[in-house]
């Protein structure tokens, strides 16, 4: 039997709806045999999500997902990189997770400004409780605090925004009104922080944030050059086109071939599913990832 594996999934400790340990509790329900907790520049929960995984049965790959921006390319543009079989006690990478997180915070800021001065409010009280427990915040956040505005509901209604993921589509994405840029980390800083932490880099769901194919496989060629691992070629959102595609690169070039259905609560409304992404009889190389502990 090929083995269950979901390489993506979130938790509170980023924009995911559950604890770690509950990650855990419904990955093991839904018959996942390995799993990555890829919370966002941060692996403040891997410790707990291990744990559960052993008592739950389920191996789990310590990780991480970096955002980084894409300095290489022709449009500047904002990419992520997951981190598999790090070392998440590393005092380093744990350093340069907390600058990338600062970042990632200021860069929410600059966008929660820019939603006030396009006439939007914000319902500030789960922000104030997320900065209160320590907890990070991130486009979700600041889409449901727009959403939970009663005074924004005509405008939302009009424009079609009526849940997280089309506020996010509408205002948050890169080419939208209150999107704003990340500083740090490029993707060369983001591949070096994985790699010094021991760990595998790969690209995650190229064609969510890339349309057109030549641009997803020249920048495979580009973060090849840089010392990318694998790519992301496995995608609860990506097509059988775009899966081929990308799994016959990844093989001509020798790299690793991840798959995830990106897991961040089981009301989300896209990534709701633990393996919810289609392989199309192709073979995923996942390499070194499946050898946990």
């Amino acid at each position: 039997m090929p083995l269950r594996f979901d390489l993506q999934s979130h938790s509170t400790h980023s924009d995911g709806a559950l604890a770690p340990a509950e990650v855990l509790a419904h990955a093991a329900e839904a018959g996942v045999e390995l799993l990555a907790l890829s919370d966002h520049d941060t692996v403040s929960g891997v410790s707990e999500a291990i744990a559960a995984g052993e008592r739950l049965g389920v191996g789990v790959v310590p990780a991480v997902e970096i955002s980084a921006v894409d300095a290489g390319a022709e449009v500047r543009r904002e990419l992520h990189i997951l981190g598999y079989r790090i070392d998440h006690t590393d005092p380093l990478l744990t350093e340069r997770l907390a600058l990338f997180l600062g970042d990632r915070e200021q860069r929410t800021l600059r966008m929660a400004a820019a939603l006030g001065e396009l006439g939007l409010e914000l319902d500030e009280r789960e922000l104030d409780a997320r900065r209160a427990a320590g907890q990070p915040i991130g486009r979700p956040h600041l889409a449901e605090a727009v959403l939970a505005c009663p005074a924004n509901a005509p405008r939302l209604a009009a424009e079609g925004i009526d849940d997280i993921g089309s506020m996010i589509r509408g205002y948050l994405v890169e080419g939208r009104p209150a999107f704003r840029m990340r500083e740090t980390p490029t993707i060369a800083e983001a591949v070096d922080a994985i790699h010094d932490a021991g760990g595998l880099a790969v690209w995650a769901h190229p064609f969510w944030d890339i349309s057109e194919p030549s641009e997803a496989l020249a920048s495979i060629d580009r973060f090849r050059a840089l010392g990318i691992d694998g790519v992301e070629a496995f995608y609860v959102t990506h097509t059988r086109e775009q899966t081929e595609l990308l799994a016959e690169r990844t093989a001509a070039l020798g790299l690793l071939s991840t798959g995830s259905a990106d897991f961040h609560g089981p009301d989300n409304r896209q990534f709701s599913r633990f393996l919810a992404f289609e392989t199309y009889g192709l073979e995923p190389n996942l390499g070194p990832i499946v050898s946990v502990g």
